[in-house]
């Protein structure tokens, strides 16, 4: 929250949320009171961008929420932000000084019942990985079972989150980026242990590569080294990530947008963070905006 609050002050158009947050660790009244908060302050710059909670809760011991805790919280979480009253655990309640509150809440999501929840009830849908196929199949599940709920599909907004490293040396920049494989690996896993690993719900270009994984020490989840990914192959490093030199990010970040992404969300977590936001905002996002 203190990052958050930093960047607004230090800003007057730029939009930030966490990616992402979930129902448990902070309690839904609390994350939207934090939104509404920083909204009153600096205008309605916030989204919240939430999802069932893998790390932070299997951290604690805890399994990560269900759908429907995932749902519930994502409705009390928007009118509560929004000013609107709300019963939770049966209390009315409702924050009064919320003036023209707007908080979108943007879910994140891989199998097909959390694609479908994505499509019907969120504001819009965060993949972390940048594989078009995957990316492709998984936009029309979301919109999908957004026409379905009788919403128009296109006001659901798509977020692509992935690591990006901008750089010639392609074996350093996977053995960079390769934890990514082994952090997806573990939304995969609960997938195949779900639906078995043949199953017409979930593509096999997504839950092939896991056969070779074993176990996974959250102590180095997101960190670029870690010893848990040996089994993520380069293909999968390339597929689900942006590596390469400034043209290879163009050309892979086109492709995205034409399959119908609005945003993408840059993980910099390896030793290129400086060279590689730096090439972002002088070359390619100029170029693409």
């Amino acid at each position: 929250d203190v990052y958050k609050r930093q960047i607004l002050d230090h800003t007057e158009r730029l939009i930030v949320g966490p990616m992402v947050t979930n129902p448990s660790t902070r309690t839904p009244e609390v994350t939207a009171s934090t939104f509404a908060t920083l909204n009153d302050m600096y205008g309605n710059r916030t989204v919240c961008g939430i999802g069932r909670g893998d790390s932070a809760m299997r951290v604690a011991g805890r399994k990560p929420n269900s759908l429907a805790t995932l749902s519930e919280s994502m409705h009390v979480i928007r009118e509560l932000a929004e000013g609107r009253e709300i019963s939770v655990d049966g209390t009315p309640l409702r924050f009064p000084w919320v003036r023209d509150g707007k908080l979108p809440v943007w879910m994140a999501a891989y199998g097909p019942k959390a694609l479908a929840l994505a499509g019907r009830e969120a504001d819009g849908f965060i993949l972390q990985l940048a594989d078009p196929y995957l990316t492709e199949w998984m936009i029309k599940a979301v919109r999908d079972a957004a026409a379905g709920a009788g919403r128009d599909p296109s006001d659901v907004k798509i977020c692509v989150a992935a690591p990006a490293y901008v750089g010639d040396d392609l074996a350093h920049a996977r053995e960079q980026c390769r934890w990514f494989g082994g952090m997806v690996g573990n939304h995969v896993a609960d997938l195949v242990t779900r639906y078995g690993e043949h199953s017409d719900l979930v593509p096999e270009a997504l839950t092939a590569y896991i056969k070779a994984r074993e176990g996974y020490d959250y102590a180095h989840h997101g960190r670029s080294g870690n010893p848990d990914t040996a089994f993520v192959p380069d293909e999968i490093v390339d597929r689900f990530c942006l590596l390469g030199p400034v043209e290879a990010h163009e050309e892979k970040l086109r492709v995205l947008r034409d399959l119908g992404v609005d945003q993408f969300a840059l993980y910099a977590m390896h030793d290129a963070k400086e060279t590689t936001i730096d090439a972002y905002g002088d070359r390619i996002i100029p170029e693409l905006g």
